[in-house]
């Protein structure tokens, strides 16, 4: 197992699964590595591929593997390729195309480069487009001889059942408050205690968005969010304090954080509520929801979603307020 792989917390059961099939007499062709997004499947899946086409007496070389093949998303467009092969940043598809999966199988035609085996890992699974799926399907019924498949997702619902039955599923639980604190630690130690809560209550319990989180430096942002929640806000001022510490052009990634730390602020005050509290905060949470899913395809003027969201956790103060007249 690499470094890398070794250091993600919760993986023991996993690694243990894995190596019983590895010890037993026949290895199951088809993997399906389920999870939150950011607790360390990826980083699995190829410390566990390496393990699975490595054989004795045959040097395995550091590095790129020519018997494991990685598909992901591809770039968006021939102009984002020519910035990838150039080495400068490029921006990716959204999904995983189909001809994507008819050349990986062309290259299953032939046999494994170094020896009997082979992996291929795509990663996630759960994007692609549907024709690739149905493709993918043909070679899980029929597989190469020596080929398994490593199907990372982070949804598992949205992979086809046709798929999801031809797969033994490997699950990488949700990783606890505390265990994420210690990743903070070791991984971004110039986080201030308020900066990893935010980050803490916005992951829930994947340490890889933690981290994410604590590079956007949500802390304020966080802190300005529970505060409008609590007490809400007549005249605007925290509205106004909470666009100003999201700044005047935060990136598109920031937008989305900051609406997953509104939705983690609202499933915080979810614990513990009387019922007639609930029917508001159910509601702020589904719209928010909504949110988050039309934010990476629709071109939200910055300002006016930070507002949008500040003005959805100040109706909870005021529908608390009602309840309590």
């Amino acid at each position: 197992m690499s470094h890398d792989a070794a250091s993600y917390i919760g993986h023991d059961a996993a690694w243990a699964e894995w190596r019983r099939a590895m010890a037993g007499e026949r290895m199951h062709h088809g993997w399906i590595l389920s999870g939150r997004k950011g607790v360390g499947k990826s980083a699995f899946a190829l410390a566990a591929a390496r393990e699975l086409v490595a054989e004795e007496g045959i040097p395995q070389p550091p590095g790129d593997h020519p018997d494991i093949r990685y598909v992901t998303h591809p770039p968006k467009n021939d102009t984002e390729a020519r910035k990838r092969d150039d080495g400068k940043p490029y921006e990716l598809a959204r999904n995983i195309k189909i001809d994507q999966i008819r050349e990986l199988q062309r290259r299953l035609t032939t046999r494994p480069t170094l020896g009997s085996r082979r992996v291929v890992i795509l990663d996630p699974a759960d994007d692609m487009e549907p024709g690739a799926a149905n493709a993918l399907l043909k070679s899980l019924e029929e597989p190469p001889v020596g080929t398994y498949f490593m199907l990372i997702a982070h949804r598992i619902g949205r992979l086809l059942p046709t798929i999801r039955s031809r797969c033994r599923v490997l699950s990488f639980p949700r990783v606890s408050d505390e265990d994420m604190d210690r990743v903070l630690a070791r991984e971004s130690p110039q986080a201030s205690a308020d900066m990893r809560e935010a980050a803490i209550a916005a992951a829930n319990g994947s340490p890889g968005a933690a981290i994410d989180f604590v590079e956007l430096d949500l802390g304020k942002v966080h802190a300005l969010m529970k505060q409008v929640a609590e007490r809400g806000d007549p005249d605007f001022s925290l509205r106004g304090q909470l666009a100003s510490a999201m700044g005047a052009r935060p990136s598109r990634e920031k937008q989305l954080a900051a609406i997953e730390l509104a939705r983690a602020v609202v499933a915080e005050r979810m614990h513990g509520v009387s019922g007639r509290h609930i029917p508001a905060l159910v509601d702020t949470h589904a719209a928010l929801v909504k949110l988050a899913g039309q934010a990476p395809t629709y071109n939200f003027d910055a300002g006016l979603l930070v507002m949008e969201i500040g003005t959805l956790l100040a109706s909870l103060a005021a529908s608390r307020e009602a309840a309590n007249v």
